[in-house]
């Protein structure tokens, strides 16, 4: 029996988390445990949380599911998973060990698509070194997978949205799109070759990124995933006290994104983020409003955003190339601190 899961969603992948506005004020309420052990925690609203163990270890923790990005179960499996294990490297850690967490209607599926998810899930973890150990499920309408995270690091190596500096570039190791072309899809406006192309990448590991960043000792990164490539990097500013300067026509876009935009393909999510985040940026006067949007465009298991000294850029962008991730650019700069902490520019 074929199963296609994307009829079973109005909101797939990183598309279904609460607006960012939202997610602030419940996280006011939510009080912060103090342990000296704790090296980051939700204050900085960072990608994952740090234990430090000893002086030589420290464990990274995260969590991450969603409803369906895709009609494959086995797919779905795949890109879930490889979204969940990329806040670890985000931080710079090597993931280790995990647990399923799975929602599923047992009445409305056959267990072979449950079957599919979770070995989806399963290959894509071992690729990354990580051994499923176990999990949860709940019978749930509709389908949700993901997985709880751990991952080792050294206390002094952790990479945290906090470490940008002034005079750094910036640097994007993935295009950005996939909310547009899952949404144009859905609409039947997208092509074959677009559609596998944003699958492609939300599979692809942050791996080989995050061994890049380890190789140059970089300090500030995160990964870009449900609040869009502005909605991170306003997160990155606030965190490091610092302003970002981003030229949307140096962001690698995937495939026809943009004209899907001139045609009308806005998911809500990019609304939802834009409000977010609005107040807080400055938008050049003669910012194409296509760029403008796409700023904001949902990603499920986006690329690494980070920070770099200027005279580190070449040989990390002839890494990045070498590792495979091909559209990998510089999209902008950082500065001191300014009025606004995002200025948005074509």
């Amino acid at each position: 029996m074929k199963v296609d899961l994307l009829q079973m969603v109005e909101y797939g992948g990183c598309s279904a988390k609460i607006s960012p506005t939202q997610l602030e004020e419940i996280l006011k309420y939510l009080p912060l445990p103090k342990d000296p052990n704790i090296l980051v925690d939700i204050d900085t609203h960072d990608d994952a949380g740090v234990y430090r163990v000893n002086n030589d270890l420290a464990l990274v923790l995260t969590t991450d599911f969603f409803p369906p990005v895709c009609s494959d179960p086995y797919e779905f499996g795949q890109i879930a998973a490889a979204n969940s294990i990329s806040d670890v490297y985000a931080m710079g850690g090597d993931p280790v060990l995990a647990l399923n967490i799975m929602m599923f209607p047992a009445a409305k599926l056959p267990m072979e698509a449950y079957a599919d998810i979770l070995k989806g899930g399963f290959d894509k973890a071992t690729e990354a070194g990580v051994r499923i150990i176990g999990g949860h499920t709940i019978d749930d309408f509709p389908p949700k997978y993901g997985l709880a995270v751990v991952g080792y690091i050294h206390p002094e190596k952790i990479i945290t949205n906090a470490g940008v500096r002034p005079d750094d570039s910036l640097i994007l190791t993935k295009p950005i799109g996939t909310g547009v072309i899952l949404a144009g899809h859905r609409l039947g406006m997208v092509s074959d070759n677009d559609l596998n192309e944003a699958k492609r990448l939300m599979k692809l590991l942050n791996r080989s990124g995050a061994e890049v960043m380890k190789k140059h000792n970089i300090k500030g990164a995160t990964d870009i995933t449900g609040f869009g490539l502005a909605g991170h990097a306003l997160k990155m500013a606030k965190a490091s006290g610092v302003s970002l300067k981003i030229n949307m026509k140096e962001v690698p876009l995937i495939g026809n994104s943009y004209q899907l935009i001139d045609d009308g393909c806005i998911p809500g999510a990019s609304f939802r983020n834009l409000e977010y985040a609005e107040k807080n940026i400055d938008f050049a006067s003669d910012l194409d409003y296509n760029l403008k949007m796409i700023a904001f465009d949902a990603q499920t298991s986006g690329g690494l955003l980070f920070s770099a000294p200027p005279d580190k850029v070449n040989k990390i962008l002839e890494d990045l190339q070498s590792a495979g991730l091909l559209n990998s650019k510089v999209i902008g700069s950082v500065t001191e601190s300014q009025e606004k902490c995002i200025y948005l520019n074509n």
